[in-house]
């Protein structure tokens, strides 16, 4: 009991109140706005270890700018905001504590105005001028520290168990009451800035869009629709939703007079955006992926998907238990792909070895044995190494996989120079659509591999039957 009484004195001393400079009201945290900083920064490095900056500077300002007007009039104007947009064709945004805030342009892709870009942006400064990252995080430790002091003073450990499940489950994403409450400081903060509040509205018709297209994706292959994407209350919610109603309605009474939209700008910035990959990331096409800039080509295996990151290439099959990674490494001095394996592998030990030419590259290959065995190779080519390294999960057998991890392996070779082209994206044009035209010969115009009328619809804010009017500026994709 002594050891459990300390504990529970421990937590007393780390349980804190703060005033929370939205609602006024004292909040449960345990980090203070310096500590809360220092979180963002360190988080910050992280994320771009795992995502690419998008390498267009011109953009990067603009949305600075719009992000910054937002911000401004926020809750926490102090703070150093940062707007980033990230090379990634995923409908995402998310925030960061203390200020750093990021959007993919894939979701920049689908919005059709400045207003709707600034509601997004303001989505998320809504969760860092209400702490919900750090009230968040402060109920977790909270909890965990509880479930040690419970697990001491009985000498039962479920107990530690329980209630980290309990804390787990309350602070499982921001809930709806904390979107629900992003969404409405998002909305005063558009007003405050001279945009119209009813972009979160028109957003949320954009997310949801997405989500019936999935679904009826999904539905047509007889499969279950995905889980969304964007995690805000704008892919829980329908736009009819009376809350979400009730406050973009309050947040207007704030800015008379009609809010400023800018359509055609925003529309201008978007002008040549690469849709679906990029060429900096590579480009998949079909069942191969092309990377001009590291000059190579692999074959995935049919059916099987990719997750392209900035760090490795994730090649899986269709129910992700057969998993390959490819990662790249300068090498400091010339050597065979052989004396690279070895050197990678250590003390571990390596059977079935093989070392062969393919497309006058240096290859070799083995297994690392074991009740979780895995098929290595390396492909050198002068001083870059390409590790790939996949593996079963569950109870089946590497040998089950290890054909088609091999069909990967030997597929790669450099580019040839008709193919060069193939590891273009494509991009977003603007089209005015002209009298006499629809979009159904707007569509044809667009190249892809899916339905391009439904993507031009969707791009548009037109799914699924929407029509345009002839003088309407378009987003197309070529």
């Amino acid at each position: 009991m002594v050891r459990m009484t300390l504990l529970l004195v421990l937590l007393a001393q780390l349980v804190g109140c703060a005033v929370n400079p939205v609602t006024g009201n004292n909040d449960f945290v345990m980090m203070s706005e310096r500590e809360e900083i220092a979180l963002g920064q360190r988080a910050s490095q992280e994320i771009l270890q795992q995502y690419s900056r998008y390498a267009d500077e011109k953009l990067q300002a603009y949305v600075q700018q719009v992000g910054q007007r937002v911000a401004r009039n926020s809750h926490r104007g102090n703070l150093a905001y940062s707007f980033t947009v990230i090379d990634s064709p995923d409908i995402n945004a998310f925030a960061l504590p203390g200020g750093h805030i990021y959007i993919h342009r894939g979701l920049m892709a689908y919005l059709s105005s400045e207003a709707e870009l600034a509601a997004v942006l303001g989505h998320e400064v809504g969760h860092v001028t209400a702490r919900h990252s750090v009230r968040q995080q402060s109920q977790s430790t909270a909890w965990g520290l509880l479930g040690q002091a419970l697990a001491i003073g009985t000498g039962v450990g479920a107990a530690g168990d329980l209630t980290s499940a309990m804390g787990n489950a309350f602070v499982r994403g921001y809930g709806r009451d904390m979107e629900l409450e992003a969404d409405g400081l998002g909305a005063q903060y558009l007003a405050r800035s001279g945009y119209d509040p009813q972009a979160m509205i028109e957003v949320v018709k954009v997310l949801k869009s997405q989500e019936d297209f999935a679904r009826d994706q999904a539905g047509a292959k007889g499969e279950d629709a995905p889980a969304s994407g964007y995690h805000g209350l704008f892919d829980t919610h329908p736009d009819n939703d009376t809350r979400l109603h009730q406050v973009v309605t309050a947040a207007g009474s704030l800015s008379p007079g009609q809010g400023e939209v800018g359509r055609d700008t925003y529309l201008q910035h978007l002008e040549g955006l690469p849709f679906g990959d990029s060429a900096d990331a590579g480009v998949r096409r079909g069942q191969r992926f092309y990377h001009v800039g590291l000059d190579f080509t692999l074959a995935l295996p049919a059916g099987w998907g990719l997750i392209n990151r900035p760090d490795a290439l994730v090649v899986h099959s269709a129910d992700q238990q057969a998993v390959l990674v490819m990662s790249m490494q300068t090498l400091a001095q010339a050597m065979s792909a052989e004396q690279y394996l070895r050197q990678r592998a250590g003390r571990q030990q390596l059977v079935q070895q093989d070392s062969f030419r393919q497309a006058d590259l240096d290859v070799a290959s083995a297994v690392v044995p074991g009740s979780a065995a895995k098929r290595v190779a390396v492909i050198v080519r002068d001083r870059q190494a390409f590790l790939f390294v996949a593996g079963v999960k569950g109870h089946a057998s590497l040998e089950s996989q290890d054909e088609r991890f091999m069909e990967v392996v030997r597929s790669f070779r450099p580019l040839q120079a008709a193919e060069k082209q193939l590891g273009e994206p494509r991009r977003l044009h603007l089209v005015q659509l002209k009298a006499g035209e629809s979009l159904q010969t707007l569509s044809a115009q667009m190249n892809g591999e899916d339905d391009q009328l439904v993507r031009l619809r969707l791009l548009n804010g037109l799914y699924p039957d929407g029509q345009a009017r002839p003088g309407d500026w378009l987003k197309t994709v070529r």
